[in-house]
């Protein structure tokens, strides 16, 4: 009897598109769904809301751990064998997570599942982008960038929804069909590609132990600092110290290895290495502003949670549509004009919401986030493209792991600045406009103190909102340093490119 698990020789790429994006959504959405389940979980449990946030805190840190290890492991295992263990462990730990009766299990567990989701999504890029011929390869970054970019934005609506009309485990338990169903197709469809070569050194133990302390210490720094007033904790200040020394340590022993753990060496590709820097740029801006977004519709015009999802869905939506425009005309522009003009359009939008105040209602909201959403695909989809374009292929796995990481940094690195800066700008202008006050008008101290916290909010976010703005239209000159291979102009020509790699 035939197995009916065995691989697929040359599967069709619709197939291999389903089952690596079925692997990275689940992983992507997991990242943000559980958010706005914390509170009813710290209630279940029986934890503080510290306790609870490691919930989501634990998750991030195993996933930085994991994503720049992708290269390593991808050769190490084969491809396949790699995917599909990344998906039975993200599998397996959700069901776990559902189960969990202490938080101390759900973290731990959480921990477990972000090792599994940590590899999802660079192996999900790496495997489109080298399916797809270099004329699609547009394309194929519209597809993984609306797993990217739309799945975080489904997350609290589609969590909301089942805290509120069920129990706050079947936001784990969903994971069990969907990773199942893609483990099955993995093992059908997912190719192991023959140019990809085993390690020939066996596990840098040294390495690994510096790239894990550094890169976990770093994002708790990030992830936590605002919260334990960043260096008049002593906690902070040993962990800063620990990824001051291991992290600088981990890249020198990179570069000089013969065989290293995470190959650094891709960064002799010009376009790679400016596509990070502008990947820090736009993570600081999308997660920045994706953490401090629904704390300003909330806090400072009011809106309900579920009008809050409503309010940032616009966003999504638009973003899917540039997506699927830029990426059926990309081989036929300047990716580095689309580029420019999704920086533009972003800090454009992030400008707009800086002009709205206190009495904005939900349309003043919805059409800057469209215009928002707008220019994100026409900035992701391109970046992506041109910055993966000169990798070899057996360089790739290893690339997109870096890539994503880099990403993730960049966001943590904007949500720490951001929520820093919102605490230091509103106590400014609460010490201004407080002194500012000299009669209370027949208005009682409560209700003025109100008014001058919300309109000290205000300032602040209006603050924020500006410098990202800034912040971006400063960065634009960085895209044209990027190269731009000429786009094939026949069958010939595609050969050649094709067979270059």
């Amino acid at each position: 009897m035939a197995n009916p698990f065995a691989q697929r020789h040359n599967a069709p790429v619709a197939l291999i598109t389903i089952t690596v994006m079925l692997g990275m959504i689940m992983a992507i959405i997991d990242s943000t769904i559980v958010n706005v389940a914390l509170n009813t979980i710290a209630g279940n449990l029986g934890a503080s809301i510290d306790e609870v946030s490691w919930v989501a805190t634990g998750y991030i840190l195993s996933n930085v751990c994991v994503m720049p290890l992708n290269g390593w492991l991808t050769a190490y295992l084969g491809r396949k064998n790699f995917y599909a263990a990344s998906l039975a462990l993200f599998t397996v730990a959700s069901f776990l997570c559902g189960t969990a009766n202490s938080i101390v299990l759900l973290v731990i567990y959480r921990v477990i599942q972000g090792i599994g989701g940590g590899a999802l999504q660079p192996t999900a890029q790496a495997l489109l982008f080298e399916t797809y011929p270099p004329e699609k390869r547009g394309a194929a970054m519209a597809i993984f960038g609306l797993g990217a970019m739309v799945g975080p934005a489904v997350g609290p609506t589609l969590g909301g929804y089942i805290v509120d009309n069920a129990t706050w485990p079947l936001i784990f338990f969903i994971n069990i069909p969907i990773g199942i169903i893609a483990f099955i197709m993995t093992m059908m469809f997912i190719p192991n590609p023959k140019y990809i070569e085993k390690p020939k050194a066996g596990i840098d133990w040294t390495g690994l132990g510096l790239l894990v302390a550094g890169l976990a210490a770093l994002q708790y720094v990030l992830e936590r600092g605002e919260h334990d007033e960043w260096f008049s904790s002593n906690t902070i200040v040993i962990l800063s110290i620990v990824a001051a020394i291991t992290i600088p340590l981990f890249l020198w022993k990179m570069l000089r290895d013969k065989h290293p753990l995470v190959d650094l060496h891709v960064f002799r590709f010009r376009s790679f290495s400016i596509g990070q820097v502008i990947g820090v740029i736009t993570g600081f801006g999308l997660f920045g502003t994706a953490l401090i977004l629904p704390l300003f519709f909330q806090t400072i015009l009011n809106l309900t949670a579920f009008d809050t999802g409503l309010a940032l869905l616009p966003g999504a939506l638009s973003t899917a549509v540039s997506m699927v425009i830029i990426g059926r005309i990309l081989n036929k522009v300047d990716a580095r004009l689309s580029i420019a003009f999704g920086m533009f359009v972003f800090a454009w939008s992030t400008w707009w919401l800086g002009s709205l105040n206190t009495e904005a209602g939900y349309w003043q909201v919805f059409w800057p986030r469209l215009v928002q959403g707008f220019g994100l695909g026409f900035l992701f989809v391109p970046l992506s493209t041109v910055t993966l374009s000169d990798i070899p292929r057996g360089e790739l796995a290893g690339a997109t792991g870096v890539n994503t990481l880099i990403r993730q940094l960049g966001g943590s690195f904007g949500i720490a600045i951001l929520t820093t800066l919102l605490t230091h700008q509103t106590a400014v202008a609460w010490n201004v406009l407080a002194s500012g006050i000299t009669q209370t008008h027949g208005y009682s101290v409560g209700v003025l103190t109100q008014l001058v916290a919300q309109q000290s909010a205000m300032i602040a976010y209006i603050y924020l909102f500006r410098l990202t703005a800034i912040i971006f239209v400063i960065a634009i000159p960085l895209v044209f340093l990027l190269r731009v291979k000429p786009k094939p102009d026949d069958g010939t020509a595609m050969t050649q490119a094709l067979a270059a790699e």
